[in-house]
This record gives structure tokens, C-alpha cells and sequence, in this order.
């Protein structure tokens, strides 16, 4: 029910053995984790070595300020540069959303990235943390593009898992260092930031991440912690049948809960399966809150592992590739 994160380019001893607990499902990638792509590449096949194919991969490969991967891959536009495209040309803005996430998807399956915890949903209404990472301001605009966006990385072998639910967009507080809160109703947040999340649950989406803002109108919890959120909301309301996974638990506005074995059980009893433990140092007392528990349905997690992808040089030679990187280079690179 875990995923982990790992302190450098290799793993160490003990994190050797962190990998092997049953109760860890997956390992995420940072910046941390990455000097060039050859070396990335080695270090995924060690993890596959300790774990097999079964074993989530992920990272975050957005583009613009959240690309954790950089030197030998492509350089992608922040979100908003597609989203600045629409009012003009919507169909150009959808063509370039599609490409952009057929050339990130592509890319980290051809290394064995099975997951990019992508596309952001949120609305682009001035948060600290989600800046140009998200499409536009308006719902509708960010429903669409979204939609394009999770098409583009299903057609490169890659599930969507957007974030963060139930929209962290509006709010100016960024939950990595504060406590965020959202005093708005529950009927505001249906007709603005929830309705990308719900359109993309009926496309069919694999994965939701949860954000870590208080919306103490509907629940004094954060998102993550809350079982009206998950359960009644999220599950119940608007149908969503895949993975629930947790936003860092290492993060400040997590810490309402108390300390990390607290967080690991709020967020497990809140109903989500998969628990982000993103920090090395946070790991040791996340496996001891999980220890006994039930690993995630092998086959709840396989809806998240990577499709069959090609090596990397069958990838690049690709003249379809090449537009795409073009047309991701006259979007130039907001970050």
C-alpha cells in the first residue's frame, strides 16, 4: 500500500530492503534520482531485479517546473503554454495537449517508467504550488484539454491519474510547506473544480491523486483523510472505480494528523490504496505503521503498470516523434 521514494542515483542497503517489504507497491523518482538517462535506466532495472514487472515505476514528468527527468529527454512546455493556445485555435490547443503527453508517456515507458502522475486538473486561479502547471482558469477549458491530455498518454502505454482532487487550484497556499484552506461550498466546487475530475472519471481514468487543502465546509479533514471526499464524493457520487492514491505524506499540510504512522492510518481509513512516502526519511516509520497490512489487489495495481513500450531508439526513430518535438519547441518552455 506504500510508494517510496529513495534518497540517490542507486539504492542503498537499507533501501534494498525497504524495496522488498510486501506492504511497498511501487518506488516514485525525483530529480534526486537522476544525473543522465543511461544512469536512470540502470537504476530502474535494479529496482526491477529486487521487485520483477509487477512493481510500480513512477515519477513526475509534467513538463515546464515539474520534470524530474531533463538532460537526454525532451523538453516540455508547462501546461499553461498549451492552455494560452485555446482561445485562438482550440483544436490546435487539443492537437498540442495530445502530443505533449504521447511524447512524456513515450519517453518514461521507453526507460520502464510505468506511471506519470499526470494531468494536473487543477484550475489555474493563482496557487503557489500549481502556477503554470495547470491548463487554464476555466473548468470547461481544463476538462477538455485534460481529456486530450490523458488520450495522448494512453496511446504511449501509459495510465492518467490526475491531481488533486477535489481541485487545488483555488486556493493561494502551497501545501508542500502550509496548511491550505478552501472556504468555499461543496455546490461551488461541484460546478468549478470538480467538474474536469468528473469528466475524466467518465473517460475512464486508471488513477486520482488527492490534494492535502481543508475544504471545512464539506469535512474539517484534508482531502486525503477524508471519507466523505473519497468514499462519498469520489467513489460514491461520481462513480470512480481505479486507484486512490495519497499526495506526499511528507508534506506540511499533512501533518494535521500528527506524525507518519498517524498520516499512513488516516489516509488508509479515508480509503485510499496507494500511500505516497516520498521522503527517505519518512520511510522506515511508514513501513512500520503498514506492517501486516494488505498489499494493494494485484490486480487493482495492474491497471496502473505500463503497456508494451518500445526501447529508446526504436521510439525516437519515429518521424511522428519529430513533429511533435517541434511543435513542443514553438510552445517554448514556461516554467
Amino acid at each position: 500500500m506504500l510508494i517510496i521514494g529513495l534518497s540517490g542515483l542507486e539504492p542503498t542497503a537499507a533501501e534494498r530492503a525497504q524495496l522488498a517489504a510486501p506492504q511497498v507497491s511501487g518506488v516514485i523518482l525525483f530529480k534526486r534520482n537522476f544525473v543522465t538517462r543511461k544512469q536512470v535506466t540502470a537504476l530502474i532495472g535494479e529496482i526491477r531485479k529486487l521487485r520483477g514487472d509487477e512493481f510500480l515505476v513512477s515519477v513526475d514528468q509534467e513538463g515546464g517546473m515539474v520534470q524530474r527527468f531533463r538532460e537526454g529527454f525532451t523538453e516540455l512546455p508547462a501546461l499553461a503554454q498549451i492552455g494560452a493556445r485555446y482561445d485562438a485555435d482550440p483544436q490546435h490547443a487539443l492537437a498540442r495537449a495530445e502530443e505533449h503527453a504521447w511524447l512524456m508517456a513515450s519517453e518514461m515507458r521507453a526507460i520502464g517508467v510505468d506511471l506519470s502522475f499526470a494531468p494536473v486538473l487543477d484550475l489555474a486561479r493563482g496557487n503557489r504550488a500549481i502556477g503554470t502547471r495547470a491548463f487554464d482558469a476555466r473548468p470547461e477549458v481544463v476538462s477538455e484539454l485534460g481529456l486530450a491530455y490523458a488520450r495522448g498518454m494512453r496511446l504511449a502505454g501509459m495510465a492518467a491519474t490526475p491531481k488533486h482532487f477535489p481541485g487545488h487550484g483555488s486556493v493561494p497556499e502551497d501545501t508542500h510547506v502550509d496548511r491550505a484552506v478552501d472556504t468555499r461550498g461543496l455546490e461551488t466546487i461541484r460546478t468549478e473544480d470538480l467538474v474536469p475530475f468528473a469528466d475524466a472519471i467518465v473517460a475512464g481514468v486508471e488513477g486520482v491523486m488527492m490534494a492535502h487543502v481543508v475544504y471545512p465546509r464539506v469535512d474539517a479533514k484534508p482531502a486525503g483523510y477524508s471519507r466523505v471526499w473519497i468514499a462519498d464524493i469520489l467513489r460514491a457520487e461520481l462513480g470512480f472505480k481505479g486507484v486512490v492514491f495519497s499526495d506526499d505524506i511528507s508534506m506540511a499540510a499533512a501533518a494535521d494528523e500528527g506524525g507518519i504512522a498517524a498520516r499512513v492510518e488516516a489516509h488508509h481509513a479515508a480509503g485510499c490504496d496507494l500511500i505516497l512516502a516520498c521522503r527517505p526519511e519518512v520511510v522506515d516509520e511508514a513501513l512500520a505503521a503498514t506492517n501486516g497490512a494488505v498489499p494493494l489487489d494485484p490486480r487493482r495495481l495492474a491497471s496502473l503498470l505500463g503497456g508494451v513500450a518500445q526501447d529508446w531508439d526504436e521510439m525516437v526513430d519515429n518521424p511522428q516523434r519529430r513533429r511533435f518535438v517541434e511543435n513542443m519547441g514553438k510552445l517554448g518552455n514556461l516554467r
